[in-house]
């Protein structure tokens, strides 16, 4: 008689989603459904998750990098972590719309593809990866690469 193997228990993730204007909810909020998200999410988080994700236009964009990076433009993706008990990973993932949309297409990337690779990227920052010398760059690009892949999209950096 087979024996059953025990399901390991998958990481659990509480998602919130924030629109910075009812117009970037009437635009974006059916497209970038909290289930694509979550499937996003989850595939980079190493542990459970408390994410806040929130779509913001150009100005508020730029004001939150002018204050907490000192950068006086829009970024397209802000990491913000938060302390944590048990290996909870707690973070709010701000996205600036209209950066994402431009970059999409200066990059000739399908809209979709850029946003999940932004996301990958932000709760792989949330979790303390960075790119702020060669080695952990090519770290953490490495497996960005790896956990897009199982989505089926090519290569952010090619």
């Amino acid at each position: 008689m087979p024996t059953k193997k025990k399901r390991l228990s998958a990481h659990k993730l509480t998602l919130e989603i924030q629109f910075g204007s009812e117009a970037l909810e009437k635009r974006w909020g059916e497209i970038l459904s909290p289930s694509l998200l979550r499937k996003w999410l989850k595939s980079a988080l190493q542990s459970s998750g408390i994410i806040t994700v929130r779509l913001v236009g150009a100005a508020e964009g730029r004001k939150l990098n002018r204050e907490f990076r000192g950068k006086d433009y829009s970024s397209n993706i802000l990491t913000f972590t938060y302390p944590s008990e048990n290996d909870v990973i707690q973070a709010d993932l701000v996205i600036c719309m209209p950066v994402v949309v431009k970059e999409a297409k200066e990059q000739k990337k399908s809209f979709d593809h850029h946003f999940a690779h932004l996301i990958v990227h932000g709760a792989l920052h949330a979790q303390g990866f960075d790119h702020e010398d060669e080695l952990e760059s090519q770290a953490m690009e490495s497996l960005e690469i790896a956990i897009l892949n199982k989505f089926g999209i090519q290569n952010p950096y090619i």
